[in-house]
């Protein structure tokens, strides 16, 4: 079988979720699988690294799809015409995206649908991009993976599409994540903090990651009396607004909220380590691997209780209202001066994230290509 990947995302030091997810499924994908041919099909020059085996063939088509005007370009015209040169019996897009113009059946990864619940967090054309071609790219796919059963009832509704048609495909985590030496969890607090506990969260500051509500919580926690914890935020400004900046600069504690912007794989793998917590209280989620992260370190989690995050908690977690400042506040100062609650849930976090490994996602992820093949061959048959 000749499978071509949407490998758009895998660019050597910029990789985020849906990179990794791409990254780490076909890496082992495609060295499981010696007998199917693979065509990585990417927008721009690629790092070498990413052709994982002998039975990857590179390709590159422009434009490099960039924003909403490139992306329709990229999928709607360049894809075709590497399909109709190549002939791939089946289309795997990691980031939901496909060609409506194609007859290649797609096997599309729609990781979330966030834009139709919070359109006003994405710039506008992103959001027109996608409120207009998503629930036709949903539609044209031969079937659909998403990485949560809340995703999946999520796309159904709202798309109209049968959950028979969508199949779950967890996300994993990365095996760089572990508990860290007292020794090694002080240094890394006096680089980071002057030596002081502190809160962390993971991830591009987006709108709905909740930043100004963490940012005022934090505020709170510390103007009731909270003890001396920093917050630290380990990513970067993606998306960063007028009012995360003036909650920011209206902080009567803003000297102990520190941002290490994008830091390598290596330094994020001691930074989580070294929290006291990670506090993660997105608005929307279709999953959320940083409260894996955390959890396979054995730090504790505070994180929100909607949508995704329950699911992927489980009981490894403490969950608030992430529309309550008081309740995200609260949060914090129970985790910060109840250090047998911080115990229970590092030692429960521990035990919850072995449910989740990059290996099970490759494995359910090639099982859902192997349900859409057959469900093509079925159809295939009763229309021959």
């Amino acid at each position: 079988m000749r499978i071509a990947v949407n490998a758009r995302m895998l660019q050597k030091g910029k990789l985020e979720g849906i990179g990794y997810f791409c990254l780490e499924t076909f890496r082992r994908i495609t060295h499981d699988h010696p007998e199917h041919e693979f065509l990585f099909i990417f927008d721009r020059p690629f790092d070498p690294e990413f052709v994982f085996s002998p039975n990857v063939t590179p390709i590159v088509a422009g434009p490099a799809a960039r924003h909403p005007i490139l992306w329709y370009l990229w999928y709607e015209w360049s894809l075709p015409r590497v399909f109709r040169k190549w002939k791939p019996d089946l289309f795997v897009s990691s980031d939901g995206y496909l060609s409506i113009r194609s007859q290649v059946p797609t096997l599309s990864v729609i990781h979330d649908i966030n834009f139709e619940h919070y359109p006003g967090d994405l710039p506008f054309f992103n959001r027109a991009y996608y409120r207009h071609f998503f629930p036709r790219y949903a539609k044209a796919a031969a079937r659909i993976a998403t990485v949560s059963s809340f995703s999946r009832d999520d796309i159904s509704r709202q798309y109209g599409i049968s959950t028979d048609k969508i199949d779950v495909v967890y996300n994993g985590v990365n095996d760089g994540f572990v508990p860290l030496q007292e020794s090694e969890s002080r240094k890394t607090r006096d680089q980071l903090t002057g030596g002081k506990p502190y809160f962390l969260f993971i991830g591009s500051i987006h709108q709905r990651k909740n930043i100004v509500n963490l940012l005022n919580a934090y505020e709170q926690f510390r103007t009731n009396g909270g003890p001396d914890v920093c917050l630290v935020f380990a990513g970067t400004k993606r998306w960063w607004t007028p009012e995360m900046e003036t909650s920011l600069q209206n902080m009567r504690y803003r000297q102990d909220v520190h941002f290490t912007g994008r830091v390598a794989e290596a330094d994020l793998f001691r930074i989580t380590a070294a929290a006291l917590a990670l506090t993660y209280v997105s608005t929307f989620e279709g999953f959320g691997i940083p409260l894996l992260e955390a959890m396979r370190c054995g730090v504790p989690v505070l994180t929100a209780n909607v949508t995704s995050m329950p699911e992927v908690a489980g009981d490894a977690a403490l969950l608030v209202d992430p529309f309550s400042v008081e309740d995200i506040s609260k949060g914090m100062q129970r985790l910060s001066v109840d250090a047998q609650l911080r115990q229970e849930l590092s030692q429960r976090g521990l035990i919850r994230s072995r449910d989740f490994s990059w290996d099970f996602t490759a494995r359910d992820l090639w099982n859902s290509i192997g349900r859409t093949m057959s469900t093509l061959e079925n159809d295939s048959r009763r229309h021959g």
